[in-house]
């Protein structure tokens, strides 16, 4: 599990997660990612639970990359104490995730394979989380949305209509057909 060697502090501020992510919201490694639409603390556990999650459904191949570290330790105090006597010992480690922030990558599988992936992984998470295929435009990763689900609905009603007019038409020759000999 992710935990940091050593650090200046044992125990933090809770802080406050105002904002967008304005580092770490591009994709910098692989081809695909998965990008954070809510803000949280991710604790070690489930960053540990999300990679096992993707690289068992990609069996070992492509690379993962993970992007966010836990670096902020979460203190809480023994059950039944009563109050006062300071502040509790660090318990566990969060990464503070903000809504932008690229928490996965991945490279080397197939574009179907690492959707699927990333979503198994997103379930690990306790956020909301989307799935973004970079566009290389030379030295510089440009995430691009996927289809939206807008984009996929239209898509599936197309080829939906497209089948029962070949249906259609099928029918319309075995009839016609059948006319003819009598």
């Amino acid at each position: 599990m992710l935990i940091p060697k050593r650090t200046k502090y044992r125990k933090q501020f809770r802080g406050r997660m105002k904002g967008k992510a304005n580092r770490g919201n591009t994709i910098a490694h692989g081809q695909y990612g998965l990008v954070a639409l809510e803000p949280a603390w991710i604790t070690n556990r489930q960053i540990e639970a999300a990679r096992i999650a993707m690289t068992r459904y990609i069996r070992r191949g492509g690379q993962v990359w993970i992007k966010i570290f836990p670096d902020k330790p979460v203190t809480a105090k023994p059950a039944e104490t009563r109050m006062g006597s300071g502040k509790g010992s660090p318990e566990y480690w969060v990464a503070v995730v903000k809504p932008g922030r690229v928490l996965f990558e991945m490279a080397g599988v197939p574009k179907e394979i690492a959707a699927e992936a990333m979503r198994l992984a997103g379930h690990k998470l306790p956020i909301k989380t989307k799935f973004i295929v970079s566009d290389h435009q030379g030295d510089v990763y440009v995430p691009v949305v996927n289809e939206t689900l807008a984009d996929a609905k239209k898509a599936a009603h197309a080829a939906y209509e497209q089948e029962h007019a070949a249906e259609a038409q099928s029918s319309e020759a075995k009839e016609g057909g059948e006319s003819h000999e009598g």
